[in-house]
């Protein structure tokens, strides 16, 4: 019987004490591993989403930066605008295809705010415009202010602010109109459209000629010499032989700023402005384009010029000339998951440096 009552014997107080701390040691190992991981897969995750946004980011921003102040026919051509009060918004003056911002200086006819979509105060901004695509104008009447182009596809629409190049000018105006996938014809006539042109007369000259016919010039017609239906640059009385035609094109300009503003959420993102044409009234859309931008640093390469510099050291001069060739963006970005050891959001900064294709070199 005694041997029995020993052979029954369970664990010892002492043997369960010890097997349920080795038990608590092993599962705080085990709980320790899966947080860790969690923190890993989170901060994975948020940088995943960083890397995204920045990827984002900078390839819309590069798109925009190469382009500013570019045309479909070449750089550094004098630039005729046409559009009444082109000094009233910032999307009517294109006297400088890029114009930098600092931190301190606000856009023109827009402050600094906290509500979503304004932009947030002590942030660089930048302002863009160029029309870099677009189709050839086969005939200029001036007198009746219209093109005829090569496509019913040409996509503009009543409304639309756009320019027309050849290689002695540029002049820029609003379509007055045009019906795309329709027909072929293409008016900038001066109207009551906002803002309207001031005149129909596209020649360049200074001041502006805002009468209604102002200075004529057929683009496409070598030095704008049209009469009678015809090309005739030479004066020889023949008309629309191959010495008396220019190439020339017409194109929708692309306006736009960048700035880091505030979002829905709380935070800050990348935001970008655009223009849009809805029913021929002319809209400013603001985007937001990534998330978690903190910040963005801005600095410009002139020409000729060793090192970059910040907005204000770039005079107004320079930027009317497009003697701006580079810029150097930096970025600060945080993810939106408190994933660090400090419980803080994951931070990285990015610099991105894009040469203007369209500037002085």
């Amino acid at each position: 019987m005694h041997a029995g009552r020993r052979a029954a014997r369970g664990f010892t107080l002492v043997e369960l004490m010890v097997s349920l701390v080795v038990g608590l040691i092993v599962m705080g190992a085990a709980i320790t591993v899966f947080l860790a991981n969690g923190r890993t897969y989170a901060a994975t995750e948020s940088l995943g989403r960083v890397q995204e946004n920045i990827r984002v980011a900078f390839e819309l921003m590069a798109r925009d930066m190469r382009e500013a102040a570019g045309n479909p026919c070449e750089k550094n051509l004098p630039i005729y605008n046409v559009l009444k009060n082109p000094a009233s918004q910032w999307y009517t003056d294109f006297s400088a295809g890029i114009r930098g911002y600092e931190g301190t200086e606000a856009f023109p006819g827009g402050g600094f705010g906290t509500a979503a979509g304004q932009r947030i105060a002590g942030t660089d901004a930048m302002e863009l415009k160029s029309a870099v695509s677009g189709v050839t104008i086969v005939k200029h009447v001036p007198t009746s202010a219209q093109f005829k182009v090569n496509t019913v596809n040409h996509g503009l629409a009543d409304g639309d602010l756009a320019l027309a190049c050849d290689f002695g000018q540029v002049a820029v105006f609003q379509v007055t109109n045009a019906q795309p996938g329709i027909n072929d014809t293409v008016v900038h006539n001066n109207g009551t459209t906002a803002p309207g042109n001031c005149s129909k007369g596209l020649g360049f000259g200074i001041p502006i000629n805002c009468t209604t016919n102002g200075n004529q010039y057929a683009f496409g017609c070598y030095q704008g010499k049209f009469s009678g239906g015809g090309c005739d640059g030479d004066d020889d009385g023949v008309k629309d032989e191959p010495e008396d035609v220019w190439p020339a094109i017409i194109a929708k300009l692309r306006l736009t700023r960048w700035y880091i503003g505030a979002n829905e959420k709380g935070g800050r993102s990348l935001y970008q402005s655009s223009l849009r044409n809805n029913a021929g009234v002319l809209t400013v859309d603001n985007n937001e384009i990534a998330d978690g931008v903190r910040d963005m640093g801005l600095k410009y390469l002139l020409a000729g010029a060793s090192d970059y510099v910040d907005a204000a050291a770039v005079t107004a001069t320079d930027w009317v000339s497009d003697r701006v060739v580079a810029v150097r963006v930096d970025l600060s970005l945080e993810g939106t998951d408190a994933v660090g050891t400090d419980g803080k959001p994951l931070q990285r900064s990015l610099q991105l440096v894009v040469t203007i294709r369209n500037h002085a070199q």
